[in-house]
């Protein structure tokens, strides 16, 4: 699966919808989850209960997606832990620990940072910090270590300079040119609706007051500006998008999937967004010890380069070797784009963000 599918499949929206077609499965109980999940338990002994338990099994971390596959398989070959995933959205993911309960069959999962204190007020997740703790910013985990982002991901533009003479690199600038600008859907699309957030931030607003967002792009529509093609690598390298607005880890990705040499990736100077992703082990899993293993693993310097390999952002703050940080943006490019300051805030805007990008863009769209 694209980076792009799993993050337009994340939508609060969803989460009601797959918690009712999601079939139990049983496998596991809870009560042995709770007796082998010690919250004093030492990393080593963590890891020798992890070898006994041997597998792991997670949901939304497919092979293709951040390099997952990297930490897999060293986790098979440090560790002994034989792995199966289940693709599926965030809402998907949240949506399946809670219909299964005591009868868990999945260990961990890969969310957008909104579903982890949605997952953590629901009791859904067992907590665990890792020894790199201290080390992830405040505002990418809770007190307790229910949900701590792995990696990260920044609003940016992705240029078809083919198509483009001058890629822009602020919203003043993309709002100044004649070509096509592909947001995506923002009625379902959590990329699409953190465009909205970002070119808000840019302009004054931000999650509390998402308006500057919605009237920049509805000067955008007016112009007849607004492209209704997907942002797909297909499309991309069949030269139907001039500029795009997407996670930096997507538009990096397909640039280099594409042609480096014909795409350009840039982050807004004028301000962006940052966002991510977190890991969450579910309060019944299977197989506890190697969901904490698996996490300690994640937030370690092999881990993060595992991550950064696929495109990601570490969260932690590691060396990268010089062929992996080559494939990523410089840190100066990141000097205007700033973390979701209120989460909350942020989660009622995006449920309201549909409608409103219908009655107040979408309506001058030509």
């Amino acid at each position: 699966m694209k980076m792009n599918e799993k993050i337009r499949n994340m939508t609060i929206g969803l989460f009601c919808a797959a918690t009712v077609s999601i079939l139990l499965t049983g496998c596991g109980s809870g009560e042995a989850t709770k007796q082998s999940a010690a919250a004093d338990d030492s990393l080593d002994t963590i890891i020798e209960k992890a070898k006994e338990e041997g597998e792991i099994a997670s949901l939304g971390m497919p092979d293709t997606w951040a390099n997952w596959v990297g930490t897999w398989n060293d986790l098979e070959k440090e560790y002994g832990l034989s792995h199966v995933d289940t693709d599926m959205s965030s809402a998907e993911e949240l949506a399946k620990f809670e219909s299964e309960g005591k009868n868990g069959t999945a260990d961990i999962g890969d969310v957008g940072i909104s579903f982890g204190p949605l997952a953590e007020s629901k009791e859904l997740t067992l907590p665990y910090k890792t020894k790199y703790w201290e080390e992830i910013p405040d505002w990418a985990k809770d007190d307790d270590g229910d949900w701590l982002l792995s990696y990260t991901g920044t609003i940016s533009f992705i240029t078809d300079k083919e198509n483009v003479k001058q890629a822009p690199t602020s919203w003043k600038e993309l709002q100044e040119g004649d070509y096509q600008v592909s947001v995506g859907d923002v009625t379902v699309a959590n990329q699409a609706q953190f465009a909205v957030l970002a070119a808000a931030i840019a302009n004054g607003g931000d999650e509390k007051d998402i308006q500057p967002g919605l009237n920049y792009y509805k000067k955008m529509a007016e112009k007849g500006r607004l492209s209704t093609v997907d942002a797909s690598v297909a499309n991309l390298e069949k030269g139907e998008i001039d500029v795009a607005v997407v996670w930096d880890f997507n538009g990096l990705n397909y640039r280099d999937q594409i042609d480096s040499e014909r795409f350009e990736v840039t982050v807004p100077t004028d301000g962006s967004i940052i966002s991510g992703y977190t890991t969450l082990i579910n309060k019944n899993a299977p197989h506890p010890n190697a969901a904490k293993l698996a996490r300690e693993y994640i937030l370690s310097d092999e881990g993060q380069i595992n991550l950064a390999k696929g495109y990601a952002r570490p969260i932690r703050k590691v060396e990268l070797p010089k062929e992996v940080a080559e494939k990523l943006l410089p840190e100066d490019a990141y000097e205007a784009a700033v973390p979701v300051e209120d989460n909350e805030a942020w989660n009622k805007t995006s449920v309201e963000l549909p409608e409103l990008w219908q009655e107040e863009v979408l309506t001058y769209a030509k």
